[in-house]
């Protein structure tokens, strides 16, 4: 099963759970889809194929490409996407997600509705403040949300190091909680900042406040959240390797004729 058969299993099985149907729609938003399109690609431009199902019009999408060519059973133009791309894309044009039909246990119809709801969704960006931090401590928060960071920050890979969840206290008074990132790539503020905000969004937490941090492993605020917070390891990067020489590699001798 695939994480988006998982989560729809999940929210299938506790229809009133708005939880598990958050999760549900986030695991979509960052699933790779291939659509099924009319005609080939030319260049950056694809036209989806349509059909109608009473009086909607719905795009086909899969999560794996093996499923889309088991539903179509022949060669056929698709491009892949990642799912908040897609529904990006479609927003506001009346088209809803025909998701692996008949070829998987996630097999469903997503309204055009549900997909303008996800991109409104997703463009709740965080605000950018000044607030003086006075006290950091061991955090307090749902495990929704501890699962959610570890499940968004685990796709984030190179962005930043690790990241560190604590509870703080500022100089007005107000108390909440941080995320710190340590050792951020520049220029990924942005995403990561996204991506925690996501994390606490699609958790089902209404109430609660999670500020975004970034922070160098040299400055002695590092030193002590990581005494005090709850640790997220960053996967690192996956660098592609170039194809060495016929018999350099000493696991893969070369084949004699």
């Amino acid at each position: 099963m695939t994480d988006l058969d998982i989560a729809h299993a999940a929210m299938e099985a506790a229809p009133d759970d708005d939880t598990a149907r958050l999760r549900f729609y986030e695991r979509l938003a960052d699933t790779e889809l291939f659509m099924l399109l009319g005609a080939e690609a030319a260049g950056d431009q694809i036209i989806p194929e349509l059909f109608e199902i009473e009086d909607q019009r719905f795009t086909l999408v899969f999560d794996r490409e093996e499923r889309l060519s088991q539903f179509v059973g022949r060669v056929a133009p698709y491009a892949g996407l990642p799912g908040r791309a897609l529904a990006e894309m479609l927003a506001g044009q009346g088209i809803g997600l025909a998701l692996n039909l008949e070829v998987a246990p996630s097999s469903m119809l997503i309204p055009a509705e549900a997909v303008d709801w996800l991109v409104a969704t997703l463009a709740n960006t965080p605000d950018e403040t000044e607030a003086r931090l006075t006290e950091v401590s061991a955090p307090h928060v749902p495990e929704a949300v501890v699962t959610g960071l570890d499940r968004k920050l685990a796709i984030a890979a190179g962005l930043a190091r690790f990241a560190y969840l604590a509870a703080a206290t500022y100089e007005n008074g107000t108390r909440g909680h941080v995320l710190a990132f340590i050792d951020a790539t520049p220029g990924a503020e942005t995403a990561l900042a996204s991506a925690a905000s996501e994390a606490l969004t699609f958790s089902g937490i209404e109430a609660g406040v999670m500020d975004v941090l970034f922070v160098r492993a040299s400055d002695p605020m590092a030193a002590h959240l990581a005494k005090v917070g709850l640790r997220f390891d960053l996967p690192e990067p996956i660098v592609a390797q170039p194809p060495g020489a016929p018999g350099m590699d000493p696991k893969k001798p070369p084949k004699l004729r």
